[in-house]
């Protein structure tokens, strides 16, 4: 997606559940996505999301995963486990 101009006047326009957006007295094929709605209700709608989890809770579990590597810098017995977790992972990719 090309960037929009700071202080430009755009006009946005929805079709179906896309929002475009295009300078003020541009030809319309010169729109530019700018966002989606979005159903939070039903994941299957977002195409980033295919496990069927809610990007809510695919943000939550990605912020808790970070906070365990974050204590595992200053705790050992949970870097070892991490490691040993990171193996089995590596171990069952192979097969």
């Amino acid at each position: 997606m090309d960037e929009l101009k700071p202080g430009a006047t755009y006009i946005h326009e929805r079709v179906d559940n896309v929002v475009y957006a295009r300078e003020f007295g541009a030809d319309p094929s010169t729109r530019q996505v700018v966002g989606w709605d979005y159903d939070h209700g039903n994941p299957q709608q977002d195409p980033r999301i295919s496990d069927g989890q809610s990007l809510r809770d695919h943000l939550q579990e990605a912020q808790l995963w970070g906070e365990i590597r974050r204590a595992a810098k200053t705790n050992t017995a949970l870097q070892e486990a991490l490691d040993q977790c990171v193996i089995i992972y590596q171990l069952i990719k192979k097969t």
